[in-house]
């Protein structure tokens, strides 16, 4: 069963586990540290909204199943 989960939602698993590395990085490299932008200020908040968008971003690849009808 998780198998099967995992072949079927690869890239957004891939793209989560990208944009998660991602969102770390600017959080470190570029993060402001004044507390004015709420993302990139907490490592928290820019992992989850890199996780988010690089879900997103690479789902957008996905092929349709086709179903026989």
């Amino acid at each position: 069963m998780t198998t099967r989960f995992i072949k079927k939602n690869i890239l957004y698993l891939v793209g989560g586990a990208a944009g998660g590395v991602g969102g770390y990085l600017h959080y470190h490299f570029i993060g402001c540290t004044g507390g004015s932008c709420p993302i990139a200020s907490s490592p928290v908040m820019s992992v989850v909204w890199g996780v988010v968008m690089g879900g997103l971003l690479l789902g957008m690849f996905k092929r349709e199943e086709k179903r026989d009808e």
